[in-house]
């Protein structure tokens, strides 16, 4: 990455620890000068004097190191703990077959936790708690495979599964966001939309570096953003946001977590002209359910933003761009 990537907004501060090596982290504790820190990506003038700010850079950098290179150990050990604990469960429940990372049975380590998949049947769609209900649910079932999602909207809930995301980052050349979209009844008489993002997995060191890095991007009329969320949500290098994304041609479409709920939504709120939106997510996923709603608002997407009934999150970081959300998201309160 260079600068350039960040030419879409007026002031950042984007940390790469990827880049910091001794020497840029000694750096940090002995000069202010941080625009010239080749593990701070930022403009060229930009001083910090506080040695505590410093030392919190450092500290988290050296972190992020950390982390990173223990990112294929700890992948390994989270395969081998959901592959025994799916073992034991198909031996538990009388199914003698090695686990299928992609069958409707295979759990992640959040599922293994928390069994829980069914709805609250004491709580009706009538219920004022409804939306909240199902959206608690929507936001853990977030963390299976496609073939379990899908199996317990339609065979559990009783609902229409739309569709799955892995969705591609193109700061981090990954698919770093999962998501996915369904209604709460089929075709034409669907009164709920709701999109629910994943949140961070356990044992995912990119992921809990992204939950850890400070970065930010300070986007015009949009205010301060969380760098790695908006990375994960299909920011665009050089052009941030833009409107549309155009498909290169002879290159591979790429995903983009925003851009293509986005467009799905949009169909299915065309198609289903009573229906309402919710979107959901625990964690980091909540985070990007409400950069999502954002994104929505700094594009007025208001055919989208007049349905959308409610962003539900459950121990969501702290939105950077506050004022943002509460001068276009105000009605949601």
């Amino acid at each position: 990455m260079s600068k350039l990537d960040y030419c879409f907004s007026n002031d950042y501060m984007v940390l790469r620890p990827d880049r910091a090596g001794p020497v840029e982290l000694l750096h940090l504790l002995f000069s202010p000068k941080v625009g010239r820190n080749r593990a701070v990506d930022c403009f060229t003038s930009t001083e910090v004097r506080s040695f505590a700010c410093r030392l919190a850079i450092f500290l988290n950098l050296l972190l992020q190191v950390l982390l990173l290179s223990l990112s294929g150990p700890l992948a390994a050990l989270r395969a081998a703990v959901e592959l025994v604990l799916n073992l034991v469960d198909n031996v538990l429940h009388g199914r003698m077959e090695c686990p299928d990372r992609s069958s409707p049975t295979y759990r992640s380590v959040m599922g293994l936790i928390d069994r829980r998949v069914d709805l609250d049947r004491s709580i009706k769609p009538t219920d004022s708690r409804f939306d909240a209900a199902l959206c608690v649910m929507a936001s853990k079932l977030a963390y299976e495979n496609e073939k379990f999602i899908r199996d317990v909207v339609t065979s559990h809930w009783q609902m229409e599964f739309v569709r799955f995301y892995n969705c591609w980052n193109e700061f981090q050349n990954a698919s770093t966001a999962q998501a996915f979209v369904f209604c709460d009844k089929a075709a034409a008489e669907a009164e709920l939309v709701v999109v629910a993002l994943r949140g961070t997995r356990p044992f995912d060191a990119a992921g809990w570096c992204a939950d850890l890095d400070p970065s930010w991007y300070k986007i015009p009329r949009l205010g301060r953003a969380h760098a790695a969320y908006t990375h994960a949500l299909g920011v665009q290098r050089n052009i941030g946001w833009p409107k549309w994304v155009e498909h290169i041609k002879g290159k591979p479409q790429k995903v983009y977590a925003y851009y293509t709920i986005r467009d799905t939504v949009k169909e299915l709120l065309e198609a289903n002209t009573k229906a309402r939106l919710l979107v959901t997510g625990q964690g980091s996923g909540g985070a990007l359910a409400v950069l999502c709603a954002a994104i929505l608002a700094y594009h007025k997407e208001k055919a989208v933003l007049d349905r959308l009934a409610g962003v539900y999150t459950f121990g969501q970081p702290r939105a950077m761009f506050a004022m943002f959300l509460e001068r276009n998201l105000d009605r949601l309160h």
